[in-house]
């Protein structure tokens, strides 16, 4: 009897420890984690990215996020196609752009859009000379965008013409956001377009804004992450946990305004009494096709595009 006994509890031990065996080797391949790139801006706009990353939004999915900065989506784009990233951020109007000349690429969720309030938004166009006191003032003058063909100048262009001002007489000129204050205060441009943290900082000097993305249309779609399609075809699986690691972040970023106002402390020089006093940007979780389709239009008018983007194959 005790023999038997004695038998049964080896049998049982050793039974447990293949299963602990066994389990110590899912747990391990299973928090084996995707190392992922991520080409971003350092502005307001992408607060929601670093949020979920420091919420732990994509470690729960399996994804190991690592975050690099660029001047604009216009130079994230072919670095996200040459799989340099794996995922990017970047204005909408350089997604259609790129679209229209066949770049595989696909936005796989939203990055945020404007405010609703033509005067109180979180991307405005600011000047600060006196004289000029509206959008038209700026025919024949220069005004600073980060990229050039992108959604900045596209607005800029839009907001002069429904002011009653000649878009064809502005100049543009492609400056990183973090240069552009330094230009206009030595009067190298006359007018520049800053998103937050760069508008406070601007508007703290006592210039004014002459328009705004919520001029173009009140839920302008700004900006939105987006992948290739090499990366959609070689693991699907990881772009659909991307995307619903962006939903979240997403929405606990338009829930939390503190907590956005906190990390843009820790990704770009703006300080936190300044970024207490920003206008932060909605950050929706779906795409609005609706404003897609109005930036399309203004980009054919603009001879950026030959013809309407096809929005819906830009779509996820």
């Amino acid at each position: 009897m005790l023999r038997t006994r004695f038998v049964s509890l080896i049998t049982i031990a050793a039974l447990v420890a293949a299963t602990a065996g066994c389990g110590s080797s899912n747990s391990s391949s299973t928090t084996q984690a995707d190392k992922i790139k991520v080409g971003v801006i350092p502005i307001v706009d992408v607060a929601p990215i670093y949020i979920g990353k420091a919420q732990g939004f994509f470690s729960k999915r399996n994804i190991d996020l690592t975050l690099e900065q660029a001047q604009g989506g216009a130079a994230i784009v072919p670095a996200v196609v040459s799989g340099q990233y794996q995922f990017g951020f970047s204005n909408v109007v350089s997604l259609m752009l790129a679209q229209s000349k066949n770049v595989p690429i696909k936005a796989v969720a939203n990055g945020n859009n404007a405010t609703g309030d033509p005067k109180k938004d979180f991307g405005m166009l600011v000047v600060k000379d006196p004289a000029i006191t509206s959008a038209k003032d700026l025919a024949g003058k220069t005004v600073a965008t980060n990229t050039l063909k992108n959604i900045v100048d596209t607005s800029v262009k839009q907001i002069v013409k429904q002011d009653g001002g000649d878009p064809a007489q502005v100049k543009f000129v492609e400056l990183g956001f973090p240069d552009m204050g330094a230009a206009l205060d030595a009067g190298r441009v006359q007018g520049m377009f800053v998103v937050e943290p760069f508008l406070s900082a601007a508007l703290a000097k006592g210039w004014h804004t002459v328009g705004s993305f919520a001029d173009v249309q009140p839920n302008l779609c700004i900006s939105a992450y987006f992948t290739s399609q090499q990366e959609i075809a070689k693991d699907s699986d990881l772009v659909s946990r991307f995307g619903e690691a962006m939903k979240e972040s997403l929405t606990y970023a338009d829930a939390h305004p503190d907590a956005v106002r906190q990390i843009v402390t820790t990704y770009t020089s703006i300080k936190s009494d300044v970024a207490a006093k920003m206008t932060l940007p909605k950050y929706s979780t779906g795409i609005d096709k609706a404003s897609l389709d109005k930036l399309s239009a203004l980009m054919v008018g603009d001879g950026l595009l030959q013809q309407p983007a096809d929005t819906g194959k830009l779509l996820p």
